[in-house]
């Protein structure tokens, strides 16, 4: 498999990332099958595999422990903070207190001395930059991790942290992890180019939107969603305009005598700005067929015809798991309440 360099830190990732979001009770229950996956991934020349703390309340990085006993040194390890771990509200988050808790347990769960990639899962608007990356800085020191990177920041964070670590002189994030595919194209407005301008490695996740680009689900086919990816996505999984898309896109990879998800995945890889694309196989035999496509290229004239699908810079809906800036999330962030208003009316006493 291809390799390319993982932005600035020297590392070479393959041009797949085995993504584990799906190993754990909302995806492949079978904690056996899903090392078998990793194995297969590793002999395919997958080197890169991603998880989080919160993928299966830890289950994830459970599973990942036991597949890389003895093989650890062949892979470029990648795991995630900022989600909840537990009841207490302390539990998550990107704080100090939080993030030298979590990668002890990230640590222990995956039995392993050390987290190749260490990344923030979702932006933190609560928390100033300066604190997460202080946290982030001293834990480098200390060789717990070795490089850090975040995922789904907006265009204006990815620039903003990059000048805290300039002015503050702390570790410098290496890479973003935001969601890419055929159907959702927006990153290419702002992001992508930020992250060229920066040296940063891209890491895209769901290039398969999660699942409407795996080829199974067709207008007519009988085929539904998972229950992994309807508890993760239930808008995205039944939206009318994706699905249309996804009717366009299988008739032009037929043409071309592709798969979907092969059209799929060369897509995404052929931006110059993505080092890697994340693709979360629930079973050996989906991992084996998305192996097949790895050597994919398409020409220009196949990349002209996806534009006119889905032009560039575009999202044909949104995505359910997809950041959503609080302004836009909270209606009362971006309006003036009756009692503000009535304050403001009031003179002064």
């Amino acid at each position: 498999m291809r390799t390319r360099p993982l932005g600035r830190t020297g590392i070479q990732a393959s041009a797949y990332t085995l993504g584990t979001m799906m190993f754990g009770p909302y995806g492949n229950p079978d904690p056996d099958d899903c090392v078998r996956i990793v194995h297969r991934a590793l002999d395919g020349g997958i080197n890169v595999i991603d998880t989080a703390d919160v993928y299966g309340g830890g289950e994830s990085e459970k599973i990942i422990g036991k597949a890389l006993r003895g093989r650890r040194d062949d892979v470029v390890l990648a795991t995630k903070f900022n989600g909840q771990m537990g009841s207490d509200p302390n539990q998550r988050g990107s704080s100090r207190r939080w993030i030298v808790s979590a990668v002890e347990g990230s640590l222990r769960r995956l039995g392993v001395d050390h987290i190749d990639l260490y990344q923030a899962h979702h932006p933190e608007p609560g928390t100033d930059m300066e604190e997460t990356l202080g946290a982030l800085t001293d834990l480098l020191r200390a060789g717990k991790i070795r490089a850090i990177g975040h995922s789904n920041l907006p265009a204006s964070d990815i620039a903003e942290a990059q000048w805290v670590t300039e002015r503050r002189g702390l570790a410098r994030f290496r890479t973003e992890q935001p969601h890419y595919s055929i159907l959702n194209r927006g990153i290419e407005r702002e992001i992508l180019p930020v992250c060229e301008r920066y040296g940063l490695g891209v890491l895209v996740w769901s290039p398969l939107a999660m699942g409407l680009l795996a080829g199974r689900l067709r207008r007519g086919s009988g085929e539904t969603a998972s229950a992994g990816r309807l508890h993760w996505a239930p808008r995205h999984m039944t939206d009318e305009r994706k699905l249309d898309a996804v009717e366009a896109l299988a008739r032009l990879a037929e043409q071309a005598g592709l798969s979907l998800p092969h059209l799929a995945l060369a897509f995404v890889t052929a931006h110059p700005a993505v080092t890697s694309a994340i693709i979360g196989p629930r079973t050996p035999d989906q991992l084996d067929d998305l192996l097949a496509g790895a050597d994919t290229l398409l020409d220009d004239d196949l990349l002209d015809r996806i534009d006119e699908i889905v032009a560039p810079g575009t999202d044909v809906g949104p995505v359910d798991v997809a950041y959503v800036p609080p302004a836009l999330a909270q209606p009362e962030l971006r309006r003036r309440t009756t009692e503000s208003r009535a304050a403001r009316r009031r003179p002064p006493q």
